[in-house]
């Protein structure tokens, strides 16, 4: 078994992860790491040993022993799909969060949501929590459940996803804020009222 090392671009053992020299994956016999002993069943494509260029989005096969793109046939493949190991042309290959995956792996990825650099959508807590505190001082009777709820709320959410454009923790701050002198002013009248 062997393993393709996507950071130095080299075939590497499955076992040890040590490079298996260039010289040793023409050969077309089975091979033996060097370091670990291993046995190694190496199939390799002429395009290995050709440098890495450009690839136009075009690009067709020139030779039969070429690998070719799992959707489009008659496309020379370019890199492998990280999730399904599929080979990919030019055109199908789709780099994502650090990955080059296939369209069907990240259609997947999408359905289930397996991927946060897919995610679209949020829950604007902060937003949430804000309104909790302003909207119920229009009828302030409500604050007295309202206010502790949007500090606790405000509390355990502080480290949830924000808003995909800003970072900002502005909105929480501030929801404390005037939730704080809710409370406090509730507490206030509680304790003049009835002591």
């Amino acid at each position: 078994m062997i393993a393709h090392n996507h950071d130095t671009g080299s075939i590497c053992c499955s076992r040890c992860s040590s490079p298996v020299p260039a010289e040793l994956l023409g050969a077309s016999t089975g091979l033996t790491c060097t370091i670990c002993g291993a046995s190694l069943v190496v199939e390799v494509y002429p395009a290995l040993f050709r440098g890495t260029g450009p690839v136009e989005v075009g690009d067709s096969l020139h030779a039969e022993d070429e690998a070719s793109c799992y959707y489009h046939p008659g496309k020379r493949a370019v890199v492998p799909c990280a999730a399904c190991g599929r080979f990919l042309c030019a055109l199908c290959d789709m780099p994502l969060a650090g990955q080059r995956l296939c369209p069907v792996c990240v259609q997947l990825a999408k359905a289930h949501g397996q991927m946060l650099a897919l995610v679209n959508h949020r829950v604007l807590h902060d937003r949430i929590i804000l309104s909790l505190a302003i909207f119920p001082l229009l009828v302030f009777w409500i604050t007295i459940i309202t206010a502790p709820l949007a500090i606790s709320l405000a509390v355990r959410h502080w480290k949830s996803p924000g808003s995909l454009v800003h970072k900002s923790r502005a909105r929480f701050i501030l929801a404390i804020l005037i939730a704080g002198l809710e409370v406090a002013g509730w507490t206030t009248f509680l304790v003049y009222r009835f002591v």
